[in-house]
């Protein structure tokens, strides 16, 4: 699209962009490359003609581009880029002069992005964003009603709520912000675990910090120059003037290691 493309031209390359990105081993060169020539074509109508972003059949163009912007934004891990997609979204999901039908992707993107402040820990984001959803939504949507209930969770301190929450996820890129989110709190688990004991066996650093195998723990230990003993199966932890004294998370973490040992025994 050398020129300024035609409303038929920037559809067409957008169904070949979809089509290769919804493809079982999608391209992303391809795609990421197509999606620029898509932005650009929409650039380069809207300063051609400053009444085309009145037409309805261009807003919708332009809406379904960005959204495909956002979600292969995801599924690269490209952050930043997904913020500046929502960013543009936000105008087309919040504000009635559009006139467009709502978008079937609206609310998925938006958990998604409520997720990732949630990651980010970007809380009066999260409520800004959450007064701009309608009450009905926010009370019966799955893609929203699963970020609300993981900032309850999170509020409460109830890391395994948000562990539990994983399995629950509406739709798997959710996945992306969910792991991001456990990385957080496996780290602070990890520094209230290194002031509470001096050491652990594996079973139980392995609950505490919810991970599904072994190797995970190990791993984990290794980055955080843990001493790992294979032959006792135990994990020791360094020893510092901090943890010598009764550290004030040491009851909160011997409740939650006795809850998730109940857990697993009723299980």
């Amino acid at each position: 699209m050398a020129g300024v493309p035609s409303a038929q031209e920037l559809s067409s390359l957008y169904d070949r962009t979809r089509a290769e990105l919804d493809s079982p081993r999608p391209n992303h060169n391809s795609v990421k490359t197509q999606l620029s020539q898509l932005k650009v074509g929409l650039v380069k109508a809207a300063l051609s003609n400053a009444q085309v972003e009145l037409d309805p059949a261009f807003r919708l163009t332009k809406r379904s581009i960005l959204e495909m912007g956002a979600e292969f934004s995801i599924k690269t891990g490209d952050i930043p880029a997904f913020e500046r997609y929502i960013a543009q979204l936000e105008t087309f999901y919040y504000e009635s002069k559009h006139g467009l039908a709502e978008s079937k992707v609206m609310y998925p993107l938006v958990g998604l992005n409520l997720l990732r402040m949630l990651s980010e820990n970007q809380i009066a984001d999260f409520h800004t964003t959450l007064e701009r959803i309608d009450l009905a939504q926010l009370q019966s949507n799955p893609y929203i009603v699963h970020p609300v209930k993981l900032e309850q969770a999170l509020m409460e301190g109830g890391y395994k709520k948000v562990w539990q929450a994983r399995a629950e996820v509406p739709t798997p890129e959710y996945l992306f912000f969910m792991d991001i989110l456990m990385a957080t709190i496996r780290n602070e688990v990890a520094s209230c675990v290194e002031k509470s004991y001096s050491s652990l066996p594996f079973a139980d650093a392995k609950t505490v910090l919810f991970f599904t195998s072994m190797d995970e723990l190990l791993k984990f230990a290794q980055e955080h120059q843990w001493s790992v003993s294979p032959s006792e199966k135990r994990i020791t932890f360094p020893s510092t003037a901090e943890n010598t004294r009764m550290f004030q998370g040491e009851s909160i973490m011997k409740q939650t290691l006795t809850y998730a040992r109940e857990l697993e025994r009723i299980v």
